[in-house]
């Protein structure tokens, strides 16, 4: 009965925001994902798959590649909600036993969903009729790497009566920490096992390898709105004070909308290059580089000596630390790593910051020592194919 209300209000709430989604699907950033979700979803119903993957974005796509090497072969739906995320499935996984799609908008699901025999939601992707379609097709339905920060569990309490009725429809909760269980479970979740994170699971590795530039890189990483204008005052403050003079700066945007902001932001300093219009040295004349391409940020880790990780000096909940651990990066993050915190316990000196200490930090790098994985907590595949 409660699923009923569900797909009546959200099918207002669709009717109501028609004209709202139809402004927004000419803007470039959502053009091709809303046509999909909102309007002309992909038609599967006729079709049938071995297993159903749903991931949000980029990160979560990525950290897919051990369990789809798992899969071997079999006939796989991956479905994702934005853009990059898209565009980096197509990108890893074009392989003909995988379909791969935007995920349509609840109310459109029940209409195109395929039958699957298992469907794996990664992270907090919580639809629950994208659950209850799965498993009335006959589905095992499970929720894998799911977390709950302490930060936002307050906010998920007060709409426990939702989260009851989805995790109704959901078989299985592979849990990232044993907190993350205790609060999926006072929400209603059951069969509850604690996995750990599957990105500890990947090998990282860079996917194009390029020569080490005669100056050091210190790469901003991942970076939100104003953490870039904080990375360079201090930055440009050390550099007037003789500091840094070995090193030029890397800004890596995490959203491909921002590369053109950041750009600017860059050039009020100095001349600044973009990674698009560079050739293939990275010994470049320009003291800033900012990348305007996906999937180049383990690349660029690869040639770095300094990661400053994005994310985590605003409240976002900071970034994946794993990567630039895994190439010995001295790395420093701000505080605010609340989704992040599993993955932080991995990795040795990582150096957690507050803003107004990140002047500090920077001074005094050749007192950092290198990040690196503590610990290879590498979990059973088995437990998520299962």
């Amino acid at each position: 009965m409660l699923l009923l209300v569900y797909f009546i209000l959200a099918s207002i709430i669709y009717l109501l925001a028609l004209p709202f989604l139809l402004c927004l699907s000419f803007k470039a950033k959502y053009r091709l994902s809303f046509k999909k979700r909102f309007f002309l979803p992909t038609n599967l119903k006729s079709q049938n798959f071995d297993i159903w993957l749903h991931a949000c974005s980029v990160g979560e796509v990525t950290s897919l590649k051990p369990i789809i090497k798992a899969l071997n072969g079999q006939k796989i739906l991956l479905s994702v909600i934005t853009q990059t995320g898209f565009k980096e499935a197509s990108k890893l996984y074009a392989y003909k036993n995988i379909t791969i799609i935007f995920l349509p908008f609840e109310i459109l699901l029940p209409f195109v969903a395929p039958k699957v025999k298992k469907l794996l939601v990664f992270e907090a992707e919580l639809w629950p009729i994208l659950f209850y379609v799965a498993q009335k097709k006959g589905a095992i339905t499970k929720l894998v790497n799911a977390r709950i920060s302490l930060r936002s569990f307050s906010r998920y309490k007060r709409f426990s009566f939702f989260y009851k009725m989805t995790f109704k429809y959901v078989d299985f909760v592979l849990a990232q920490s044993k907190d993350d269980a205790t609060r999926l479970k006072e929400l209603g979740a059951k069969n509850i096992k604690v996995i750990g994170n599957i990105k500890t699971l990947s090998e990282i590795k860079p996917t194009k390898i390029y020569k080490k530039p005669k100056k050091k890189i210190l790469c901003l990483a991942s970076s939100h709105e104003t953490e870039e204008a904080l990375v360079l005052k201090a930055y440009f403050e050390l550099k007037k004070e003789g500091f840094l003079k070995e090193f030029f700066l890397v800004l890596v945007p995490r959203h491909p909308e921002r590369f053109s902001e950041v750009f600017k932001l860059a050039s009020t300093y100095v001349p600044t290059k973009l990674f698009s219009d560079m050739e293939s040295s990275f010994d470049i004349d320009e003291e800033i580089l900012v990348v305007d391409k996906i999937g180049e940020l383990v690349n660029i880790y690869n040639i770095s000596e300094v990661a400053i990780l994005g994310g985590s000096f605003i409240s976002v909940g900071g970034h994946n630390p794993l990567e630039p651990a895994s190439f010995n990066l001295k790395l420093i993050s701000g505080k605010e790593i609340y989704n992040q915190l599993e993955l932080f316990k991995l990795v040795e000196n990582a150096n957690l910051i507050g803003k107004d200490e990140l002047y500090a930090s920077l001074k005094n790098l050749d007192s950092l020592k290198p990040s690196f994985i503590k610990e290879s907590k590498k979990e059973s595949l088995d437990e998520i194919l299962s």
